[in-house]
C-alpha cells in the first residue's frame, strides 16, 4: 500500500510482473501510459491494472495530486478473480468512491504505524473495493439523470449531516419517492443514507480533533451526538481508534 503526493511523482513497471494494481485518485490529476494508451486520472477515478501489464505514470506538470496505490497478487483461477476478463486495465469513475476513500485513509494510518494485521485489513479493503466497483461496472454506467440525483442528495447531506436526515428528506430533494431515493443512493454509492451521514460526521470529527482546540465533548455535541460516550463508541467502531488517539496528533502541531 502506497500513497503518492505532489507534483514530481514518476513510476514505471515492466511487463510480466505478476501482480495487480488498484489505483484510487483522491486529488488533482496524474497521467498513466498502458499499452501505448495515455490515460488521465482525476479525483474519483479508479483504475485496475491486470497482472502482467506494464505501465508508467507521472504527475501533470504544476498540478498537485494524491493517489493511493494497492499492489497485490491474485492466487485464484481466472473466472474467480476480481474483474475477470480485463486484458490490461480498466478505468472508470466509481460511485463507491466516498466509502472506499474513507476506509483507505483509515487503513493508511494503520499502515504507517505498522499495526498488527494491517496487511490483512488492506487486503480485505482491496477485495471489497474491487467487488463493489465490479458490481457497478456489471450494471453499466449510470444515466446522467441518476448521477445528477445522487450528486444533489450528496450536496443536501453535506449541508444537513449534523442533524437528523431521513430518506423522506432526500426524496423531496430530488422530487422522487423516499424509497426510490434511498434505493438509488445505495445503488450508486454502495452506502445507505445513514452510513454516508456517519462517514461525513467521522470525517469532520477527525479534522476537528486534529486541527481545532475543541474538546471531545464539544465535537460530539457539534456533530449532533447528545451522548459523548456513544460518539466515542461510534468513532472507534468506524475508524479503529479512539478520539483521544487523534488528540495526540493535535498536540504536536496545534
Amino acid at each position: 500500500m502506497r500513497q503518492h503526493q505532489g507534483m514530481n511523482w514518476y513510476e514505471e513497471r515492466a511487463v510480466q510482473v505478476n501482480s495487480a494494481v488498484l489505483i484510487v485518485v483522491t486529488y488533482g490529476k496524474c497521467v498513466y501510459w498502458i499499452d501505448g494508451e495515455k490515460l488521465l486520472l482525476e479525483k474519483g477515478d479508479f483504475m485496475f491494472i491486470a497482472p502482467g501489464a506494464g505501465y508508467y505514470g507521472k504527475s501533470v506538470p504544476t498540478v498537485f495530486h494524491e493517489q493511493f496505490v494497492l499492489t497485490f497478487r491474485i492466487d485464484a483461477p481466472e473466472e474467480d478473480r476480481p474483474l475477470p476478463g480485463v486484458h490490461a486495465f480498466i478505468k472508470a469513475k466509481a460511485g463507491c468512491y466516498d466509502m472506499v476513500i474513507e476506509r483507505l485513509r483509515a487503513v493508511w494510518k494503520e499502515w504507517q504505524e505498522s499495526l498488527p494485521y494491517v496487511k490483512l485489513r488492506a487486503a480485505a479493503l482491496t477485495l471489497e473495493a474491487l467487488a463493489l466497483w465490479g458490481r457497478e461496472l456489471s450494471r453499466g454506467e449510470q444515466t446522467a439523470v441518476s448521477q445528477q440525483h445522487v450528486d444533489r442528495m450528496k450536496a443536501y447531506l453535506q449541508d444537513h449531516y449534523r442533524g437528523k436526515v431521513t430518506k423522506e428528506h432526500l426524496g423531496e430533494c430530488i422530487n422522487r419517492s423516499m424509497n426510490h431515493a434511498a434505493s438509488l443512493f445505495r445503488q450508486v454509492t454502495g452506502q445507505t443514507i445513514s452510513e454516508y451521514v456517519n462517514s461525513l460526521r467521522m470525517r469532520t470529527a477527525v479534522y476537528m480533533l486534529t486541527e481545532s482546540l475543541l474538546t471531545v465533548s464539544e465535537i460530539s455535541d457539534y456533530l449532533g451526538y447528545s451522548d459523548v460516550t456513544y460518539f466515542q463508541r461510534v468513532f472507534k467502531r468506524s475508524l479503529g481508534h479512539t478520539p483521544s488517539a487523534y488528540l495526540k496528533e493535535r498536540r504536536q502541531h496545534v
